[in-house]
């Protein structure tokens, strides 16, 4: 690949000419680009172990997984699935360094628990690194990579509304919709060999994938998203409750409420 050299480059001409501060910024920003490069989703990914424990979610049951966590409707004829959330302010976890980056991702999509071909999905990535915080709205037709959308900003605190269609099982839209600022942007995917399967509906916080492994998990609060639908009206009443575990600890705690809302909390 040729994205390390390219960053490297960046980084060494912004060391001729930039002051120490924008030095600091540029190379975290080149060292940014770099992973994001190969920043990906996964299908859901059992957890190495099964947890017993009581829940008292509306759901049928809860299941765990190391990387998704959420709420997943099974059944058949997905073709639209939407939500809106407030972007969370992420945070180091509990004795986590002030030198690694964390990240977590909210997004909604089409497949990826039982249908395992491909994944139609949007959403928006946050991460933190000491004290600084950063957002990226990206797009995704599951197994090629996310790629960032341009044209949007993301801010803490911003409302923020997901939403995939798929017109047929190799065509679709993404669309992310900044409510707070008014801004929306789209991508469309057509002729991908990779079929949808439109049988497994989600509103996901995933723990994503970088060069071929797991990210390091960051606190990211509370996220819920409302207004979580289905072709337009059916909501998630019904859906299996996905929580995190990763070494056999538990590092989420989602439910849904209603008819239309799924709330993840970080308990790592």
């Amino acid at each position: 690949m040729q994205i390390p050299t390219i960053a490297s480059l960046l980084l060494c001409a912004s060391m001729v000419v930039a002051a120490p501060g924008t030095e600091m910024r540029r190379a975290r920003a080149a060292e940014r680009r770099a992973a994001r490069a190969s920043r990906a989703s996964n299908t859901l990914q059992p957890a190495e172990s099964e947890l017993s424990v009581a829940s008292g979610n509306d759901t049928a049951h809860v299941e765990y997984s190391s990387n998704w966590a959420g709420a997943v409707l099974i059944g058949s004829g997905y073709k639209t699935v939407t939500g809106t959330f407030v972007v969370p302010t992420p945070k180091v976890p509990s004795g986590g360094s002030s030198s690694t980056t964390y990240s977590a991702s909210a997004w909604v999509g089409i497949d990826g628990d039982t249908c395992e071909t491909a994944i139609l999905q949007t959403g928006v990535d946050f991460s933190v690194r000491g004290s600084s915080v950063s957002y990226d709205a990206w797009y995704e037709w599951y197994p090629d990579y996310a790629y960032d959308f341009s044209g949007i900003t993301i801010n803490a605190g911003d409302t923020i509304t997901v939403t995939v269609t798929a017109s047929s099982t190799s065509a679709g839209t993404a669309t992310i919709e900044n409510v707070t600022t008014g801004k929306t942007v789209s991508h469309s995917f057509s002729g991908e060999t990779d079929a949808l399967c439109e049988t497994n509906a989600e509103w996901i916080v995933e723990d994503f994938s970088s060069g071929g492994s797991l990210v390091s998990f960051a606190n990211f609060g509370t996220v819920t998203f409302t207004g979580a639908s289905v072709n337009g009206g059916t909501g998630v009443s019904g859906a299996t409750i996905i929580d995190i575990e990763q070494n056999s600890k538990v590092l989420t705690s989602c439910s849904t409420s209603g008819s239309s809302s799924v709330t993840c909390s970080y308990t790592g």
